[in-house]
Order: structure tokens, then sequence, then C-alpha cells
């Protein structure tokens, strides 16, 4: 049997992760409703964090499912066929969406969104004009009833394909050659294997647990110094770090934990209280769980929304539906 390191370990594990042609996964928030008010007790009443969203971040969760034709690590934005994600509160889902074939579906709870934010829902007469298309109304409608709506995935390309028309260049989605991103790749790899320190211990039901610690200057510097020399090929707009700024970074060390199991990685944490000196001693981890991927499928009985339609009527044409003057100058 082959002897590895623990950081060897986390990279067989990643690396098997990349053969995978479909994940899942949830993230969520590990402490509790009076841990969170605790962490700024001088706040007014106003700035303090109000119950309700509270209860939504200690209870909440996130989960996603993708699924992809290749592996993950040969994967393009074209390869993925399938994704599904919601967030989930203690009553429910308050929002879920997926991406199946040629259309994005959607629900929504808005009622427990209102509750949150203390506003009113919006009615159909808040987003289109009374007595106005008819079909597009009764689909608003029962988006606002929390069923199953979908909006065509052409369409949607074809909206951002025009705001990005309009929007400066520099605004463009920044990319990267394979090239240039394997060369990022191995540079980061390369500071973490010297960087950070990897501890191991049992974990629960034959896991094991292992804890990555590094300095966060440290490790950023090293990686910034990495990458600074492929500075010329990353896109327009990208700026590293001066050595001003790298300074201002925190020397004390912080860990994360990896959770193990024949080879697959399983969890990760990372204890958010040694982050801030305001949070010692108090319960508040960021934890990632990979779960069984569940297949997205296109819910049965989704009403179409005709996006364009809506958002012509919304903001008066122009660019992807919004008004031609914004784009004017």
């Amino acid at each position: 049997m082959e002897n590895l390191t623990a950081g060897q370990k986390i990279d067989r594990a990643f690396e098997k992760l990349g053969k995978e042609n479909s994940v899942g996964f949830e993230l969520d928030l590990d402490t509790d409703v009076a841990t969170l008010k605790s962490i700024d007790p001088a706040a007014s009443p106003d700035d303090q964090i109000p119950d309700e969203f509270a209860e939504l971040i200690t209870a909440g969760k996130i989960s996603v499912s993708v699924e992809s034709k290749k592996p993950f690590a040969e994967s393009g934005q074209k390869d993925f066929v399938g994704m599904a994600a919601k967030v989930s509160g203690a009553d429910g889902e308050l929002i879920e969406y997926r991406t199946v074939g040629d259309f994005t579906y959607a629900r929504f709870d808005l009622a427990a969104f209102a509750k949150l934010s203390g506003s009113p829902a919006p009615s159909v007469d808040d987003m289109l004009p009374p007595g106005e298309l008819a079909e597009s109304r009764a689909a608003i409608e029962k988006a606002l009833k929390g069923e199953w709506v979908k909006v065509s995935n052409k369409k949607l390309e074809e909206i951002q394909k025009e705001v990005m028309a309009e929007a400066p260049k520099e605004a463009a989605e920044p990319t990267l050659d394979a090239k240039t991103q394997k060369k990022l790749l191995d540079a980061v790899t390369g500071v973490l294997s010297s960087k950070v320190e990897f501890k191991t211990a049992e974990g629960k039901d034959g896991a094991e647990r292992v804890t990555a610690t590094a300095s966060l200057r440290a490790l950023v510097t090293a990686m910034v110094e990495e990458i600074r020399p492929l500075a010329k090929d990353l896109p327009p707009g990208v700026e590293l770090p001066t050595a001003k700024e790298l300074k201002e970074l925190p020397t004390k060390k912080g860990s994360a934990d990896f959770t193990l199991k024949n080879g697959e990685l399983k969890e990760v944490s990372i204890d958010l209280s040694q982050l801030d000196k305001k949070l010692k001693g108090k319960k508040i981890d960021l934890v990632l769980r990979l779960t069984d991927a569940e297949k997205p499928e296109a819910p049965a009985g989704a009403t179409e929304l005709k996006l364009d339609e809506i958002m012509d009527s919304m903001f008066g044409g122009g660019a992807a539906g919004f008004p031609s003057e914004e784009f004017s100058g």
C-alpha cells in the first residue's frame, strides 16, 4: 500500500473528484442564533441581525447538484448538461432552480422572503400594467404563488449577449486560455505544498480528518510571487496586490479541516472565529459537505415565462429590455 502524506491525500481526493461526471454538495453555517446575535453586542438595534434572518442563516443550507458529459477536470461550460440548486430554511425551500435541456426552471417562496425583508410580497400589478399581456400575467401569478416556471436558455443567452454588447468593453467577463490556467494551477499547487502544514487525526466512522494550517500573509504572498510572472497573460483589469497591500494581511495562522473516507473528500470545514478577534471563542463553522448528486430533472407542469416580452413591458424596450436611454450616454 502506498504511504501518502496528508497533503498528498488531499491532492488525490480532489483528483478523484475531478474524474467524476456528477457531484452534489451542501453548504451551511454551523452555529446558533444566540451566537450570531452576540457577535456585535454594541451594535444599535437597527444594525443588529434580525431574528428572522439569523434563524435562516443557522437553519438554512444551500444544496447543489451538477452533471457533465465529461469528467469535471476536462469539462468546459458547454459540457454541463444539468444543474440543480436550492436554498432551504427551517420550513422548506425558499428558492429552487434547475437547468435541464433547453430550459431553466425556478420556483420561489415569496411569502418567506417577504417575512425576512419585512416588506409585502410583490403582486403581478407591480410587474405588469393591468389588462396587458394576459398570458405573461398568468405565468407571473403562478410564479408568485410558488409554482414552477421556466425560461428558455436560448432567450437568456440572447439577453446576456445584448447586455454585454451594450456594456463597456472592460466589463466583459475575463477569460483565461487553457495554457495559462494550467500554469496558474501548477503555481498554486506548488505554493500549497510548501507553505501549508498538514496534520492528520482519526475521524468518525473510519474517516480521517486532515487539518491544513498556514499564515494568510505568507500563503497569499507566495502565491502572488508565483503568479506575477504570468501577469501579462491574465485578462485585462486583473491586478495583483502590491507589496504594501500584502504586508497589511494578518500573519496569524488559520486552518481548514478536510474529512476523507476511502480516499474521497467528504467535508471541508473552516472555523470562521479565527478570522476576526470579535469572534474568538464562538462556534461559527462554514461547512461544505459532499453528497450524492441528484440527477437534475425537469419539473412537470412548469409554465413558461416570456422574458423578453415581460422585460419590454417593464422597462420600455432598449437593450435586453432595459431603457435605451440608459445606454445612450
